[in-house]
């Protein structure tokens, strides 16, 4: 799982960052909330913690502006701002919840996990032989349970979400890797993995910039 954290205090960052690190969700962080456009047109995240309170802009105006763009990421509103009408402001421009400062990091991690299972893809999914069953992340084949590092099941299931799509290399290495090393070579080793377990030409190749799942 990948989030992006708009939020201009940059030991709060540090320490959600290395927190969350710790429950297996990877997380980039803003401290120039300026950067977020660029970031939601390159990366692929699960859900966006946004604080309201930021140098620059308005973090509403951020999340109105993201909703307007057809982005419909889960958003966490994590702000100090605790008043009914900034929360029905939020809500009204397309937020998903609310969590006020100061928190709980436990509950922050529940919260976070529940939004990305909302936004999941059907749970079940059957083509030809192969059954994926998202929520215990695995791949049958003819009934047989496949053999699938988590590596492997999260670059598969980044394809499946943006099946018949092009999803290119460096999206890859962010989702999947975060900040580990990854080039293409490492991604072309995975994919070979993967065609192995999937029907012939489930996957295309574009040499260079990315892959498309044909299912």
């Amino acid at each position: 799982m990948r989030v992006l954290i708009i939020e201009d205090d940059t030991i709060l960052c540090e320490s959600l960052k290395e927190y969350l690190k710790t429950k297996d969700i990877v997380s980039d962080y803003l401290p120039d909330e300026r950067e977020y456009f660029n970031y939601l047109n390159n990366y692929t995240y699960d859900v966006i913690i946004l604080d309201l309170v930021l140098r620059y802009l308005k973090g509403e105006d951020i999340l109105k502006h993201i909703r307007s763009k057809g982005i419909s990421t889960p958003v966490l509103i994590l702000t100090s701002k605790e008043n009914i009408s900034d929360k029905e402001t939020c809500f009204t421009f397309g937020a998903d919840d609310y969590l006020t400062k100061p928190f709980n990091l436990r509950e922050l991690v529940l919260r976070i996990k529940s939004l990305s299972n909302r936004s999941h893809i059907h749970s079940l999914i059957k083509i030809d032989n192969i059954t994926v069953d998202i929520d215990a992340q695995v791949i049958y084949k003819d009934s047989e349970e496949v053999n699938l590092s988590k590596i492997a099941w999260n670059l598969f299931y980044l394809l499946l979400k943006h099946r018949g799509e092009i999803v290119y290399n460096d999206t890859i290495m962010g989702y999947v890797w975060g900040d580990k090393p990854s080039s293409d070579e490492i991604i072309r080793t995975y994919v070979k993995m993967l065609r192995k377990i999937l029907p012939p030409d489930a996957i295309s190749t574009y040499k260079g910039r990315g892959y498309k799942l044909n299912l």
